[in-house]
């Protein structure tokens, strides 16, 4: 019987035993009176689990500025750079096109390791692709998604300096 850990325990090792028991529990209960996290501070915890868990010990800081950044440009496409997109710079907002799977949070975080400035607002617009005729060829653009994005004032992106 020995060889499936099933040895008979002494009384102290039994009595060591609950009070580990009564250790466990208390620390449960703690835990469970802190306040429920904000939407960000969920995302920020999976984040920085993802980053803990996937680099290794050896070049740890070459992987994660790589993988920081390969994220934020597959969420960032490009900019969008027309008159209406270059008026809202006055108002501190910048356009961009998406990846159809991003969300704000996404966006907000990749403009910030992009661009190194501070983001307050996000808003997304989802936009239908045209529908087009090549002769007598019918067919559709690509649908996508733009993303008007407010930053702290006083700070700017150098993306409509030439136009």
């Amino acid at each position: 019987m020995a060889l499936f850990g099933n040895k008979k325990k002494t009384g102290e090792e039994k009595d060591s035993n609950k009070e580990e028991k009564k250790d466990v529990k208390k620390v449960s209960k703690k835990t469970t009176e802190k306040s429920a996290p904000s939407m960000q501070d969920l995302y920020a915890e999976k984040e920085t689990k993802k980053t803990t868990s996937t680099t290794d010990t050896k070049n740890t800081k070459s992987k994660t500025s790589k993988k920081s950044t390969g994220n934020a440009y597959k969420v960032l496409v490009k900019p969008v750079v027309t008159e209406k997109a270059t008026n809202l710079v006055t108002d501190n907002k910048y356009a961009f096109v998406v990846g159809n799977r991003a969300n704000k949070i996404e966006i907000a975080k990749s403009v910030k390791a992009i661009y190194g400035v501070d983001v307050l607002d996000v808003n997304i617009i989802r936009v239908n692709g045209k529908k087009v005729t090549r002769g007598r060829i019918r067919g559709k653009r690509n649908d996508y998604k733009k993303a008007i994005v407010t930053i702290k004032k006083g700070q700017s992106i150098s993306l409509y300096e030439g136009v």
